[in-house]
């Protein structure tokens, strides 16, 4: 992998070229072709090749929190997060592997699935609902997992981000997908994109980026990395 811009290098270091800044950060890491779809026959793993699944390991590694819708959980059938060895130094003094934070309304998620069965008592998975889902759901859920329930009809985004930060978890990488994105950036609350753009033409119907509500964003472009004909991009929300 090979560094385009700024300037031009040989090989990376992938940790230091996503290393979080200081203070809590909201970082969305996507997949897309070149023609802007997210997914390919429902999945993003269609898209992805060996450097976005180095670049997806680096930045689980660098969270202090995964985040990811309940469609996204269901559709890609998530587990809890793996710990590495290549994750030990850039976890000193945190859990062996982020936890997984699930954001759902309904709460329609199994409850006997890995993600909630296999993550370790240090990363236990969360789950991020509201007021208006259901009490015996929200009460099952909470012998399976953490429970944080922020706003009353609907999940409040902002308060679920503060209450995250207040439980030591500021670094948040999120995972999608669309729909949650474009809900996270009508809130403002999107500090960074890590991008990588396949190298694929796709059409159909697949969502974008973000499904949603209209909103921007403006944002600087602070790398884009290279390798076989992927382009891995991470920009950065203009203050």
């Amino acid at each position: 992998m090979r560094l385009i811009h700024p300037g031009s290098s040989g090989d990376v270091d992938l940790a230091q070229a996503y290393a979080y800044p200081d203070g809590p950060c909201v970082r969305l890491n996507m997949v897309a072709s070149a023609d802007g779809g997210a997914w390919l026959e429902g999945l993003s793993g269609g898209l992805s090749g060996k450097g976005d699944r180095r670049v997806f390991g680096v930045l689980r590694g660098l969270a202090d929190v995964v985040v990811a819708g309940a469609e996204t959980v269901r559709a890609e059938g998530y587990g809890p997060a793996r710990p590495r060895e290549s994750w030990r130094p850039l976890r000193e003094g945190r859990p062996a592997a982020p936890p997984v934070a699930v954001v759902t309304r309904r709460l329609d998620l199994d409850l006997a699935s890995p993600l909630f069965t296999e993550a370790e008592p240090d990363a236990r998975t969360i789950v991020i609902t509201c007021d208006a889902a259901p009490r015996e759901r929200r009460e099952e859920a909470a012998r399976h997992a953490e429970v944080i329930v922020a706003g009353h009809e609907r999940v409040d985004l902002t308060s679920a981000v503060e209450e995250l930060g207040r439980r030591g978890l500021g670094r948040v990488l999120c995972e999608g997908g669309p729909n949650l994105n474009a809900q996270l950036a009508a809130a403002g609350l999107i500090d960074e994109l890590c991008l990588t753009l396949s190298p694929t033409l796709i059409g159909g119907d697949a969502a974008r980026v973000l499904n949603g509500p209209a909103s921007l964003t403006r944002l600087r472009l602070a790398h884009v990395l290279e390798e076989e004909g992927f382009l891995f991009t991470r920009y950065v929300r203009l203050r």
